[in-house]
């Protein structure tokens, strides 16, 4: 089969397809032969030697990527949530190899959930690490509750314009950080006061909110321990909340924590739920073609994406 290898840290020129073996499912695994990938911002971190490079350099070949959406080759010994012809789609081995950047992955079941007969398979490969990141920090780590008011950061990227559509779901009150271009966007997914970052200050928008989701860290992490109500939380999934802030956070009477998404196939099927009844729609912002997945991670690179990129790899097998 066909992969996308990276042969070493750096740039985009180090992604190199290569033919390697059909991975064997393991007792608990499905094989997958993959429709379409996502990328995320993990991948081009990961791929110029930060974040998860020095873990997967010593499980050769690399091969980057997490999130697929596909159909059910073959089944180990032990699966019995899914069958031969069935469409999965997940986040798989999250953190860890996951090796999606291929034709076939073998994931855990565990990792999978049904995909949607509603949706692509490009849309469900879209709805995966982002859309899992956005559930778990509202649902599980922030326990957002009807009338309570939400700030996304970044409302317009893949994460936030999937965390504007299930805090909306669950009934809280959501603001967005974008730029201008992207308000009539964040109006139609739901955000109900958008504030332009290339015109406001977030640090002006005092004592006004419950929770704050920070995917973006450094200096709007800081400002944003300000717009937190007393009691209110900051929950950073780019490793923003240091431990220098502890005082400042007792100070305030406010918390903040970094959280870190993982693979859960009990999740995806709540975001499969969602994604059947239509209440989650993910936003393709381009798709590129399995050789064109260094184009892909330019356009993540440039962190000016709306909603998600994703791969399409089928003809790949």
């Amino acid at each position: 089969m066909k992969a996308v290898v990276l042969t070493e840290s750096g740039g985009t020129d180090n992604l190199v397809i290569q033919e390697i073996p059909v991975p064997e499912p393991g007792p608990t695994e499905v094989l997958v032969k993959i429709h379409a990938i996502s990328i995320n911002p993990v991948d081009v971190k990961t791929r110029k030697g930060g974040t998860f490079y020095n873990k997967l350099k010593d499980d050769p070949p690399v091969i980057l990527g997490w999130d697929i959406s596909g159909v059910v080759e073959s089944v180990g010994t032990d699966v019995n949530k899914f069958k031969e012809g069935d469409e999965v789609f997940g986040m798989v081995n999250f953190p860890g190899h996951g090796k999606a950047y291929a034709a076939y992955v073998a994931a855990p079941e565990e990792h999978l959930a049904i995909k949607p007969n509603n949706i692509s398979h490009q849309e469900a490969a879209a709805a995966t690490l982002a859309a899992l990141t956005a559930w778990q920090v509202l649902v599980h780590e922030a326990h957002l509750k009807e009338g309570q008011h939400l700030l996304m950061h970044a409302a317009a990227g893949g994460v936030g314009h999937f965390a504007v559509q299930i805090a909306r779901h669950l009934g809280a009150e959501v603001s967005g950080t974008a730029s201008g271009h992207n308000a009539a966007f964040l109006k139609e997914i739901g955000v109900q006061e958008h504030i332009d970052y290339t015109r406001e200050d977030v640090a002006d928008q005092a004592g006004r909110y419950d929770l704050v989701f920070d995917p973006i860290g450094g200096d709007t992490t800081l400002k944003s321990f300000a717009t937190l109500k007393p009691g209110g939380k900051l929950i950073s999934i780019v490793g923003g909340v240091k431990e220098a802030h502890e005082q400042e956070l007792a100070e305030k009477n406010i918390s903040a924590q970094n959280y870190l998404v993982h693979s859960s196939g009990e999740d995806m099927e709540s975001l499969s739920d969602l994604l059947a009844k239509g209440i989650l729609k993910p936003h393709i912002f381009r798709s590129f073609s399995f050789e064109e997945i260094a184009d892909a991670h330019r356009q993540v690179e440039t962190g000016k994406t709306r909603g998600k990129v994703v791969v399409n790899v089928l003809s790949q097998a």
